[in-house]
């Protein structure tokens, strides 16, 4: 089988040399928008800007053509769009523009539209709503807890496939389940979905926690009713709270929470010192998906009668309305309540 990866940012490009790993030469392939990009990693033999540090195997095909990328595939290979959410729309519409037969297609990006409050796979299905020229194309997300540094380290890994397709979920196993890579395979999209929306949000809490020196037993706290706020909000989309049990859902969350890799916990480190947001995330120098998505996980929950008080204070905060401190304090001041 044959892979293709559209985004050579640090996710994508760690998937690419997993998959790399045991598809012979040239048969997974890692397309960039810039072509100066492409250039400057095949001179340097790695991805230097998103990626530092790690040596490309010399059979991953780099490419810059779009449509040389997608035309490579056939109906039984696979597309992997590794874009942050805000790409994900125009991505796949240019896919469904030029694609000629019917594709294999599954998202990495975690995070909900800003704009509409839809998940990933609501989003795919407008935009093919909108641009398929007839083709019904098979489409699944792949998402879990994983730092795309230790992926193209070769270090173990667990995730999950979601899709209504065995056939794809059973596709996506064999491109990426070997090494130290296991993929298991859900058919609940909004499980998945939404807990690797949430996790983002929780994570940055779980920083400003951390950050103002709470204490573990405040971090252990925010974690546990966040993930209660997750099982809510997924059981009133449609999805099954279970699955929030899974490692889309709470192993995600601790990961992002936890983790010093994790890039919206260094956002809420870097709020509980003080720093203003913009400054903070011109810093990163990659997407923070929590901070883009809080918004929409909120109105979304409102949308749905759910009740998401940390997650509703982190969007308080994010949007300049309060301080941290003070949302910790509306927080601690809520009335008392039964566990659920």
């Amino acid at each position: 089988m044959k892979v293709t990866l559209l985004g050579a940012g640090a996710w994508g490009t760690a998937m690419a040399v997993q998959a790399a790993r045991s598809l012979e030469h040239d048969r997974v392939c890692l397309w960039s928008r810039s072509l100066e990009q492409i250039e400057h990693i095949q001179k340097q033999g790695e991805n230097s800007t998103y990626l530092p540090g790690f040596t490309l195997p010399k059979g991953l095909r780099l490419e810059a053509s779009f449509s040389e990328a997608i035309h490579r595939l056939d109906s039984q290979d696979l597309l992997v769009i590794a874009t942050p959410m805000a790409g994900l729309a125009q991505t796949l519409a240019q896919v469904l523009q030029v694609a000629k037969h019917s594709l294999n297609i599954v998202w990495l990006c975690k995070g909900l539209e800003p704009s509409s409050a839809l998940l990933p796979h609501q989003v795919v299905e407008r935009e093919d709503r909108l641009h398929n020229k007839g083709i019904k194309h098979v489409y699944g997300v792949l998402s879990g807890p994983s730092f795309a540094k230790e992926v193209a380290n070769g270090m173990p890994c667990a995730l999950t496939v979601a899709s209504q397709s065995d056939e794809l979920c059973s596709i996506v196993q064999t491109a990426f389940h070997h090494g130290n890579m296991r993929i298991y395979a859900s058919d609940d999209l909004i499980g998945v979905e939404l807990g690797g929306a949430i996790k983002n949000v929780l994570a940055i809490v779980a920083g400003i926690s951390d950050g103002l020196n709470l204490g573990l037993n405040a971090r252990a706290a925010v974690l546990t009713r966040g993930l209660a706020e997750m099982m809510r909000l997924v059981k009133a989309a449609g999805g099954r709270s279970e699955t929030c049990m899974g490692l889309t859902g709470v192993g995600d969350l601790i990961l992002t929470a936890t983790g010093d890799l994790s890039r919206n916990r260094q956002v809420g480190l870097a709020l509980a010192a003080g720093q203003p947001l913009q400054k903070i995330l011109d810093g990163l120098g990659h997407v923070a998906e929590g901070v883009l998505c809080a918004a929409a996980v909120s109105n979304l929950a409102a949308r749905l009668g759910v009740e998401m008080p940390i997650t509703n204070a982190m969007t308080e905060v994010l949007s300049g309305h309060v301080g941290a401190q003070e949302a910790l304090q509306k927080l601690m001041g809520r009335d008392p309540t039964t566990e659920a």
